[in-house]
C-alpha cells in the first residue's frame, strides 16, 4: 500500500461500533412493549376499526364489510342496549354510593378506635375483594335461596318477634327468581364485595392525616364528629376523588358479579344483564362483533364522560 492510500485511510472517519451499554436498557425493557403492542395496543386500535365494520368471526376476515356509522346507529336504537345501560346505572348507584358512605366512616373509626386489632379486621373486611367471583356466586347462592336461605330464615325469625315482627315479611323470598328482589340482591353482593377495597383506601389517607390536627381541636372543645366533618372529609377529599372514580369506572363495566351469580337461563337474568354482558352475548351468542365494539365504545365515552363530570364536580367543591 502507498503513502497516499495509508494517508488516505488513516483520513476516513472510523466506523461506530455498536454500544451494548446504550442498547441494553431498551432491550430489556422491549418484551414489555411488545407484548403491550400485541395484546393492548393492537386489539385496540383493531377494535376501533372493526366498530365501522359488519363482522362475523366465523367468516374469516376477508368477510368483513364496511358499514360507517351504522352500528353506532343501530345500538343507539336498540331497545336492549339502553336497558341494559339502565341496569347498569341502577347497579352502579345503588351498589357503588353506599360503599362510600358506609366505608368512610368505618375506616375512621377503625383508625381511631382500633389499635391491636386494627390489621385484623381490614383483613377481614378485605377479604371479599380477593375471593373468587364462583366461589362468591356459590355462597349467596346458598344464602338466597328460597327454601332453605339464612336470608330468609333471618327475616321469618325477625317476623315472629312481637311489635316489630309486622316489619318483615312472613313469608319466604324468592330473591334470586324474582325481577322486584333481583336488583337489590346482586347490589347487595357487589357492596359487600367492594367495601373492604375501599376501606384500605381510606385507611391509608387517614394514616397520613397529622395528629396535631385532631390535638389542636381536642384542646379547642371539638367534638367526635365535628373533627370527622371539619378535619377528616376535607383531608380525604383526594382520595374520595380516586375512590369515586375507581367505582365508577368499575361499576359501570359491571360483569362478573351478574353473569356468575344470576344463570343466563332463569327469567329474571334480562332484570340484570349489565352493558358489558350484553356486549358479551352480542358478539358471543349473535354472532356480531361489530355491534359489539360499536357497544364497548360507546361505553366507554359514557364511563369518560361521567368521570369528566366526576372531576368537575370535585374541583367546584374544592374552590
Amino acid at each position: 500500500m502507498t503513502r497516499d492510500q495509508l494517508a488516505q485511510a488513516s483520513s476516513r472517519p472510523a466506523k461506530k461500533r455498536f454500544d451494548s451499554r446504550k442498547w441494553a436498557p431498551y432491550l430489556f425493557i422491549s418484551p414489555f412493549f411488545i407484548l403491550f403492542a400485541v395484546f393492548s395496543l393492537f386489539p385496540l386500535l383493531f377494535s376501533i376499526y372493526l366498530s365501522f365494520n359488519q363482522w362475523e368471526a366465523a367468516s374469516g376476515i376477508e368477510a368483513m364489510q364496511w358499514v360507517g356509522l351504522d352500528n353506532y346507529k343501530y345500538a343507539l336504537s336498540d331497545p336492549w342496549f339502553l336497558r341494559s345501560l339502565g341496569n347498569t346505572v341502577w347497579l352502579a348507584l345503588a351498589s357503588g354510593v353506599p360503599q362510600h358512605l358506609v366505608a368512610i366512616p368505618l375506616a375512621a373509626f377503625i383508625h381511631h378506635r382500633l389499635k391491636r386489632s386494627r390489621n385484623l379486621v381490614i383483613g377481614i373486611y378485605f377479604l371479599p375483594f380477593i375471593t373468587s367471583s364462583v366461589a362468591i356466586a356459590m355462597v349467596f347462592n346458598t344464602l338466597f335461596s328460597r327454601e332453605y336461605g339464612q336470608i330468609n330464615v333471618l327475616l321469618q325469625w325477625c317476623a315472629s318477634l312481637p311489635l316489630v315482627g309486622g316489619l318483615f315479611p312472613s313469608e319466604s323470598i324468592d330473591w334470586l327468581g324474582s325481577s322486584l328482589f333481583i336488583k337489590p340482591a346482586v347490589a347487595f353482593v357487589i357492596f359487600w364485595r367492594y367495601l373492604g377495597w375501599n376501606l384500605v383506601l381510606y385507611l391509608s389517607a387517614l394514616q397520613v392525616i397529622p395528629k396535631d390536627l385532631y390535638e389542636a381541636a381536642t384542646i379547642d372543645g371539638a367534638t367526635p364528629r365535628q373533627q370527622f366533618w371539619y378535619i377528616t372529609l376535607p383531608q380525604l377529599r383526594p382520595m374520595i376523588y380516586l375512590a369515586v372514580t375507581l367505582t365508577i369506572m368499575g361499576n359501570l363495566q359491571l360483569f362478573e358479579e351478574p353473569f356468575v351469580l344470576v344463570a343466563e337461563s332463569s327469567g329474571v337474568s334480562q332484570s340484570v344483564m349489565t352493558t358489558a354482558i350484553f356486549v358479551y352475548k352480542t358478539a358471543f351468542s349473535s354472532g356480531d362483533f361489530g355491534t359489539a365494539s360499536a357497544i364497548s365504545w360507546l361505553l366507554f365515552l359514557i364511563i369518560a364522560s361521567t368521570t369528566w363530570v366526576n372531576n368537575r364536580i370535585f374541583k367546584e367543591g374544592k374552590r
